[in-house]
């Protein structure tokens, strides 16, 4: 009996693995066909000629490199600064005794209930006012408000797990606050930091919203918005729109494949202590 469940549950774990990887296999099906095949009655079947060449044109004759430069540039100076601002804001708050730090807390934590969508006019037009539309600051600085309050929220529940004890023994020795904070605590929290991380890395890489609205230069525009661009008013070749959304997904893939177990731990660890 335990054989036929254990057989029963190899069996359905391969079909829902099946299931996720198809999804992948069929965009890079669909990124080696033509217009004629797509649109042909072939759409689900393998290419029946390898158009690598797909892959040519989105590289070296559309601007999908700068528009992944540009997604690269925003998302890691993006994710560095809600890292350091968000850990050090937390520190603040959980570890230093102060009147107003609940309340500073409370504020910081609203955010989380502010919808982007209802953000979006006054941030176009204050960004209109002091032209700074077609910038990448136009796009840092709604990305780094939108994930400090999450960053902030999961800083400030691993800080509080932390011992006083530790910090005492760093004020025996010598250490001023920042020297506490940086040799002492930031170590103890690096699944907080992987966690928020790997969350703001798939909210900013895949953000489409903020992008298409305050960017319409063509030297800002970054991978959502350049995919976006590729389409034709009259006509669109779909094959190399499939070879740059594959290129889109490889960093999440690779990324992924590289650090899964850390990804796991670092998920579980902010569920359970953020």
């Amino acid at each position: 009996m335990k054989r036929i469940n254990k057989t029963l549950l190899y069996v359905f774990l391969g079909f829902f693995g099946v299931i996720q990887v198809y999804p992948l296999l069929y965009l890079f099906f669909f990124s080696l066909k033509s217009n004629g095949e797509i649109f042909g009655g072939n759409i689900m079947g393998l290419p029946e000629k390898w158009l690598w060449s797909n892959y040519e044109v989105i590289l070296s004759k559309s601007d999908m490199p700068l528009y992944f430069f540009n997604s690269t540039l925003v998302t890691v100076i993006s994710i560095l600064a809600i890292i350091v601002l968000g850990s050090t804001a937390a520190y603040a708050i959980q570890r230093m005794k102060w009147k107003y730090s609940n309340l500073v807390l409370t504020i910081f934590l609203l955010g989380i209930m502010i919808p982007t969508q209802s953000s979006l006019l006054p941030l176009f037009n204050a960004f209109s006012a002091v032209d700074l539309t077609n910038s990448y600051i136009a796009l840092i600085v709604p990305y780094i408000s939108f994930g400090l309050p999450v960053a902030i929220y999961i800083f400030t529940g691993f800080y509080e797990s932390i011992p006083l004890e530790m910090e005492e023994s760093g004020c025996l020795e010598g250490c001023n606050i920042f020297q506490i904070y940086y040799y002492i605590i930031l170590p103890m929290v690096k699944p907080a930091v992987a966690t928020i991380a790997i969350f703001s890395y798939r909210n900013i890489w895949n953000e489409l919203l903020f992008a298409v609205t305050f960017i319409s230069q063509r030297a800002f525009k970054t991978v959502p918005v350049g995919l976006m661009s590729l389409t034709g008013r009259y006509s669109t070749k779909w094959g190399p729109i499939g070879a740059g959304l594959l290129l889109a997904v490889l960093p999440s893939l690779i990324l992924y494949l590289l650090l899964s177990k850390k990804v796991q731990e670092s998920m579980m660890a902010g569920a359970i202590k953020g």
